[in-house]
C-alpha cells in the first residue's frame, strides 16, 4: 500500500488532467466523446497504481468538479456515467471467468450507461433536440445509434487493454520510485 501522500499527490495530478480534457471539451465540441474517453484512461492509472476504491473516490471528485466547471455538461455527462467509472469497474469485469459472459457484461453496463445518458439527457436536462434528430434518421434512428455506441464501446475497451499493457510495461517502469 502506498503512502497517503504518494496516492493525494497522485489522485489530485491525475485529476487535474482530467478535468483539463474535460474544459477541453467545451473548446473543442468534435471532441466531446474523445476526450471524456481519454479521462476515463487517466482513471485507470489511479486503479493501477493505487486501487480501485482511491480509483472511485478520485472519480467521483472528478465528475463533481467536471459539472460545475466545464462548459461542456453533455460531455461532462458521459464522463459521469460511462467513461470515468468503466476502466475502474473493468478491473472486477476482467475477472470474470469465460469470456462470453464477460463481455456480455460489459456491453450490458454500455446499454444501460448509454441508455441513462439519453434520458437523462433529454428528460432531465431538457434537450429535446435529440428526439428531433433521431427523428429525422428514421423510426430506427434510436437504434443505430445505440448500435453505433456499442461499437465505439468496443473499440474503446480494446484500446483500454491496450493502454493498460502499454502503462504496466512501458511506463510504469520509467516512473517506478527510488527507495
Amino acid at each position: 500500500m502506498k503512502d497517503i501522500s504518494y496516492r493525494v499527490a497522485l489522485g489530485g495530478i491525475v485529476s487535474a488532467l482530467c478535468l483539463l480534457t474535460m474544459f477541453l471539451a467545451g473548446i473543442m465540441p468534435a471532441l466531446y466523446l474523445v476526450l471524456p474517453m481519454i479521462a476515463g484512461i487517466l482513471m485507470m492509472i489511479i486503479a493501477v497504481e493505487v486501487n480501485t476504491k482511491w480509483a472511485f473516490l478520485t472519480y467521483i471528485a472528478v465528475s463533481l468538479l467536471s459539472m460545475f466547471i466545464t462548459f461542456d455538461k453533455e460531455a461532462a455527462l458521459i464522463f459521469i456515467l460511462l467513461f470515468g467509472h468503466y476502466p475502474i469497474l473493468r478491473f472486477y469485469i476482467q475477472k470474470i471467468k469465460g469470456k462470453l459472459l464477460r463481455n456480455a457484461i460489459k456491453l450490458a453496463v454500455c446499454n444501460i450507461c448509454v441508455l441513462s445518458f439519453f434520458y437523462i439527457t433529454v428528460y432531465l436536462f431538457g434537450l429535446d433536440q435529440m428526439l428531433e434528430e433521431f427523428d429525422e434518421i428514421g423510426k430506427y434512428g434510436g437504434l443505430l445509434m445505440l448500435a453505433a455506441a456499442n461499437v465505439i464501446f468496443v473499440f474503446y475497451d480494446i484500446n483500454l487493454d491496450a493502454c493498460h499493457i502499454l502503462y504496466k510495461k512501458r511506463l510504469k517502469p520509467k516512473f517506478k520510485r527510488k527507495k
